[in-house]
C-alpha cells in the first residue's frame, strides 16, 4: 500500500492532500474487490481523471495497471488486518485526513476560511458517486446492505458505523494501549432508514463523569446499547458495565449476587476451594497446589478481598437494602428491587466505563442522595442518561448534548451547560446574521455594477470573495414542547376524604399505615414522598377505590372520575401497532384527524404518530400513554412516577400543564424539580404514617439528609 502511494503521489503530483487521503482509503478498504485493471479504475480512475484534466483515459488506465500490480501480492494480508479491527460498515467518503479535518474543524471566525483551489477542480457530483459505490460494496462484503422496506421505521434493530483511525488500530494490534481515554470517531447510528446521529466525535476522557441529555428519541440509548455491545469500538482492554436488564432472580443471596460481579475475585475464591480440596486429598499435585494456593492469597490481598464483603453491604444498604434484606433471595424482590441490585453490582465491581441508563428512575429520595454522593467520589469513568436536573447538577463533570443528528460536549454539570448553550446559540445567531448582512452588502455591489465595465474588477473580486466565505446555516433551536390535558367540567365540594383511615395487607398483621386524615379538592396540587415500600401506591388505590380500608372511611364525589398513570400503564401499550392506531383502538368511531388531535396535545405529531410503538424511546412511549389516559376525559388525576423516561422539556412542559389543568392533581414523584414547580401540598408517607409537611420540599430533604447523618 505504501509504495502504491508512492506512485499515485509521483504521478499527480497535484493532487489535494483530502482527495489522496480518501483515495487512499478507497484502494485500502477494497482491495479484495479489485480483481482487474477496470476495478482499479472504477474505484479511483473517475476521480483521478478530475485532477488531472491534461491526462488521457489510456494514461489513467496505465497508473490503473501499476496499482493492481503493486496491490495484489498484500491484498489477504493487509485487508485482514483492518478487517479484526473493523466490524461495523466504515464510511469510505469521510476518511480524509486528519490535518484537515482539524484545521476545518478549529477555524471560528467565519472570515478566514477557503477553499481550497485543487479542490474545486475536481467534479463532487463524481466524487460523492464513487463514495456511495464503494459504501455499498462495503456494504455488501460485511453483510449489512440495506434492503428496501416499505416502512421507513420498520426495522427494530439500530446499526452503527464508524471511522477508525490507523493509530487507533496499531495501538490495538500491538497490545501496548494502556490508556483509559476512550476516543469514538466519526460515527453514525440509525434506526432503518432514520438517522439518529451522523458523523460524531465523543471523547470520553478517564476519571470524568458525563451526563447525556437530550430529547427523547434522539438515540442517548441507544449510544449506551451500541457501546456496551461493542457495535462502537472501543479498546479492548477496557472493561465496560451497562445497568440496563434487572437481575435474574433465583436462590442467591442478594448480598452474594453482588460479590460474584467481581469476576477476579470471585473466580480466586473458587480456584481456592479447589487448590484446598487437592491439598487435603494428598497425591502427586498437592505440591503444585500448595504453591499456587500461596499465590492466590497474595493475589486476593492484593484486590482487598477481605474487605469486598463490608463494601458490598454498604453499597446495599445505601440502595435501601436494609437490615436482613440483603439476605433474602434475589427471586423474592420485585423487578424494581432487581434494578437497584443490577446497579449495586456495578457499583461493586467498578468497571473503566460505567453505563447508567436513568440510575433514579427507581430510587427514593434517600437512595438519590446517597448515589449521587457515591458517584461524586467515582474513580473511572461514567457515561449517564439522566432527566433528573438535580440529580445532573450533582453528579456529572461534563455534559454530552445530542440534539440535530450530532453530539456537542460541555465542561461542567448541567446548569453550567445550560447557560453555555444559551450564549453559544446566541453568538451563532449574532454571527449569522452578520455574515448574512455582510453577503447582503457586497450583492448590492454586484448587482449594482455587474454591467459596468470599469468597476468590473472590483465586480469579480467581491464575486470570488462571496465564494470563498463559508454557508453558515441558520440557527435552529429545538421545537417548545406543549402538553395540554382536557378541560373539565367543576364539581362541588367535598370532592375527596379519608378519615382516619388505616389499612393492613390482607392475611397479614403488616400494617402499612394508620389514622390517616386527608382531603383534596378540585384545586388540590398534591405531592406524595417517601421511601420505597412505606405505601405510596397503596394510598394512591385506597384514593380511589380499588383497595378499601381496613379501618375508616373514603367519601368522593359521585361524578369523580380519576385518570391513573402509571409506568406499568406504559408498559402495557400495544407495541405492534402505531400511536394512530392505538388510539383506533382505544375511541372507534372519530375520524384520524381527531386521533391526531388527541395525540398532537401530548407531542406526539408527524411520523412519530405512525411510527411502530415499540420503536418510540419510553419518553415518547409516555407521551402516548397520556394521550391516551387523557382521551377518557377525567377530572382528577393520579400521577405515579410519571417523569420516568421524559425528557428534561417534557417534564417542564408536564409541571406548566399541571398548573394549568382544571381538575385535582395527587403526583407521586422525586423528581425535585417538578415537585417545585406544582406541589402546593406535601404528604410525606413513611414508618406506618401520613402526614402533610410544612416548608415543602427543601424541607424534606432536610428531613431526609439529617436521618441519614444519624443513621
Amino acid at each position: 500500500m505504501a509504495q502504491c502511494c508512492k506512485l499515485i503521489k509521483k504521478s499527480f503530483p497535484n493532487l489535494n492532500d483530502d482527495i489522496y487521503a480518501y483515495l487512499e482509503s478507497v484502494l485500502e478498504n477494497a482491495t479484495e474487490d479489485i480483481e482487474t485493471v477496470e476495478d482499479v479504475y472504477e474505484a479511483v480512475g473517475e476521480v483521478l481523471m478530475d485532477v488531472e484534466e491534461d491526462k488521457t483515459e489510456e494514461d489513467i488506465l496505465e497508473v490503473c495497471n501499476s496499482i493492481l500490480n503493486l496491490l495484489k501480492p498484500e491484498s489477504s494480508k493487509k485487508v485482514n488486518g483492518i478487517q479484526k479491527m473493523l466490524n461495523a460498515p466504515v464510511h469510505l467518503g469521510q476518511l480524509a485526513s486528519d490535518q484537515g479535518l482539524e484545521d476545518i474543524k478549529e477555524a471560528n471566525s467565519i472570515w478566514l476560511k477557503t477553499t481550497d483551489d485543487a479542490a474545486r477542480n475536481v467534479d463532487s457530483k463524481k466524487l460523492e458517486k464513487a463514495k456511495e459505490l464503494d459504501l455499498k460494496k462495503q456494504s455488501k462484503k460485511d453483510g449489512k446492505e440495506i434492503k428496501p422496506n416499505s416502512n421507513k421505521y420498520g426495522s427494530r434493530e439500530a446499526t452503527a458505523s464508524q471511522v477508525i483511525s490507523k493509530k487507533e488500530v496499531r495501538a490495538e494490534l500491538s497490545g501496548n494501549n494502556n490508556s483509559k481515554d476512550i476516543h469514538l470517531e466519526n460515527f453514525d447510528i440509525t434506526y432503518g432508514e432514520k438517522v439518529l446521529i451522523r458523523g460524531a466525535d465523543v471523547t470520553l476522557a478517564y476519571g470524568r463523569r458525563y451526563g447525556f441529555v437530550g430529547r427523547n428519541g434522539l438515540g442517548k440509548t441507544t449510544v449506551l446499547r451500541m457501546i456496551s455491545e461493542k457495535q462502537l469500538k472501543i479498546p479492548s482492554h477496557i472493561s465496560i458495565l451497562h445497568v440496563e436488564q434487572e437481575v435474574v432472580g433465583d436462590d442467591t443471596r442478594a448480598i452474594d449476587s453482588v460479590l460474584e460481579s467481581d469476576i477476579v475475585r470471585h473466580a480466586l475464591l473458587l480456584e481456592e476451594q479447589d487448590l484446598n480440596q487437592k491439598i487435603n486429598n494428598g497425591g502427586e499435585g498437592a505440591q503444585d497446589a500448595s504453591s499456587r494456593l500461596s499465590e492466590v492469597y497474595q493475589e486476593l490481598e492484593a484486590i482487598d478481598a477481605a474487605k469486598a464483603p463490608a463494601r458490598a453491604a454498604v453499597i446495599l444498604d445505601g440502595l435501601g437494602f436494609i437490615g436482613d434484606m440483603q439476605e433474602r433471595a434475589t427471586k423474592t424482590f420485585s423487578g424494581g428491587w432487581r434494578m437497584r441490585l443490577a446497579l449495586a453490582r456495578a457499583l461493586f465491581s467498578k468497571p473503566d466505563l460505567l453505563l447508567l441508563d436513568e440510575p433514579t428512575n427507581m430510587l427514593d429520595m434517600q437512595a438519590i442522595i446517597w448515589l449521587e454522593r457515591y458517584l461524586q467520589t467515582w474513580k473511572s469513568t461514567i457515561l449517564v442518561v439522566s432527566h433528573d436536573r438535580s440529580f445532573l447538577d450533582e453528579v456529572p463533570t461534563d455534559i454530552l448534548h445530542i440534539h440535530s443528528q450530532k453530539i456537542d460536549t460541555y465542561k461542567g454539570n448541567y446548569s453550567d451547560f445550560n447557560n453555555t448553550m444559551v450564549e453559544r446559540l446566541k453568538a451563532q445567531s449574532r454571527e449569522y446574521e452578520s455574515q448574512m448582512e455582510f453577503r447582503k452588502h457586497v450583492q448590492e455591489f454586484i448587482d449594482k455594477f455587474r454591467y459596468n465595465a470599469k468597476r468590473a474588477p472590483m465586480v469579480q473580486s467581491r464575486i470570488k470573495m462571496l465564494e470563498k466565505l463559508p454557508k453558515l446555516e441558520p440557527v435552529v433551536t429545538e421545537a417548545t414542547v406543549t402538553l395540554k390535558f382536557p378541560d373539565v367540567d367543576k364539581l362541588s365540594p367535598p370532592i375527596l376524604m379519608l378519615s382516619e383511615v388505616s389499612y393492613t395487607y390482607p392475611e397479614t398483621t403488616r400494617t402499612i399505615f394508620s389514622k390517616v386524615d386527608l382531603s383534596a379538592t378540585m384545586e388540590s396540587r398534591i405531592c406524595i414522598v417517601g421511601e420505597n415500600g412505606a405505601g405510596k401506591s397503596t394510598l394512591l388505590k385506597i384514593l380511589m377505590d380499588r383497595f378499601s380500608p381496613t379501618q375508616g372511611t373514603r367519601t368522593a364525589h359521585r361524578n369523580l372520575k380519576f385518570g391513573y398513570f402509571t409506568q406499568h400503564f406504559v408498559d402495557q401499550l400495544d407495541l405492534s401497532v402505531c400511536s394512530v392506531e392505538l388510539m383506533q383502538k382505544e375511541f372507534p368511531g372519530k375520524k384520524v384527524e381527531e386521533y391526531r388531535r388527541m395525540l398532537g396535545q401530548f407531542g406526539v405529531t408527524g411520523d412519530m404518530a405512525l411510527q411502530q410503538i415499540e420503536s418510540l424511546s419510553g419518553g415518547q412511549k409516555s407521551r402516548v400513554a397520556f394521550a391516551v389516559l387523557c382521551g377518557h376525559n377525567p377530572n382528577f388525576l393520579i400521577l405515579d412516577e410519571p417523569t420516568n423516561h421524559l425528557d428534561i422539556e417534557t417534564i417542564e412542559a408536564l409541571g406548566n400543564a399541571l398548573i394549568k389543568y382544571k381538575g385535582g392533581v395527587i403526583l407521586v414523584s422525586h423528581d425535585e424539580r417538578l415537585l417545585k414547580m406544582v406541589c402546593q401540598e406535601l404528604w410525606v408517607c413513611s414508618r406506618g404514617k401520613v402526614w402533610s409537611i410544612d416548608g415543602g420540599l427543601d424541607e424534606y430533604r432536610k428531613m431526609v439528609e439529617k436521618e441519614m447523618v444519624l443513621s
